[in-house]
């Protein structure tokens, strides 16, 4: 199993889940992190730009790398519509071997879950290398963790968003299921988007699957790699972490 399968499905309901789940709520946290920065900023997994808009539109000089060439193709978009062609660039590349020259970035960013999507040791370990690589000696490595994933219930075939798609008349149903592999600490989504226009409806499937990273443990192999956990958060607004807090945030530097 790899984690970026399901990705390029997924890219054209991403922005349609998001608005209904995430939002905004952590695009201001990027922002405020990225204009205390010196140099560009790097985003890990930009999928369709949902936060890399947003953070060059504030100022920075932002560069997004992605393995997905759907969520690429959206990202794209966004930033046409937005005037950014000279402050983001998009890649599309592997988050374990970045192609860029090393101590390019002054913030590395890897915003809700996306280092989750890294499903073993291995690969956790060549992304955090190749981070540390590509980040200049006093930057920042900021990492936004889904809290506790393997504690989540299981359950089979639930609706769990409706709703429109944009100002059209396509409705959106997803029926998500959700699987638990304790031993490998995985939880895996599989996902149907039904669209519905009049009397014609289309069956979207796929599985997406997210690893369960403590932070404790993140924190431990962040300092083996190299670098020096600075802050840990509960929120986007910088307060104190707990285990029981809804949002798991960690800020390392490269000393």
């Amino acid at each position: 199993m790899e984690g970026w399968r399901g990705w390029d499905d997924y890219a054209r309901f991403y922005d349609w889940e998001n608005a209904r789940t995430m939002g905004r709520r952590d695009v201001t946290f990027w922002q405020r992190l990225a204009s205390q920065t010196a140099g560009p900023v790097l985003e890990l997994g930009c999928g369709t730009g949902r936060v890399a808009v947003p953070v060059a539109r504030a100022g920075a000089h932002v560069v997004g790398i992605d393995r997905s060439a759907s969520m690429l193709d959206r990202a794209r978009r966004r930033r046409r519509r937005a005037r950014l062609d000279g402050s983001l660039r998009l890649v599309r590349g592997d988050v374990r071997h970045l192609p860029f020259p090393g101590a390019c970035f002054g913030l590395v960013a890897a915003p809700y879950g996306i280092l989750q999507s890294l499903l073993d040791d291995a690969t956790l370990d060549a992304a955090l290398a190749s981070a540390h690589r590509v980040l200049r000696k006093g930057g920042t490595l900021g990492i936004d963790l889904v809290s506790d994933l393997v504690a989540w219930g299981e359950y089979d075939r639930r609706v769990k968003l409706e709703g429109r798609a944009g100002r059209g008349e396509t409705r959106i149903t997803l029926i998500e299921s959700v699987r638990q592999d304790r031993p490998r600490g995985l939880t895996l989504f599989d996902q149907e988007f039904v669209e519905r226009r009049g009397r014609v409806s289309t069956s979207h499937r796929f599985s997406l699957a997210f690893r369960t990273v403590s932070v404790e443990g993140m924190a431990a192999r962040l300092e083996r790699h190299g670098f020096r956990v600075s802050a840990v958060l509960g929120d986007y607004e910088g307060g104190p972490w707990d285990p029981r807090a809804d949002v798991w945030l960690i800020l390392a530097a490269r000393p």
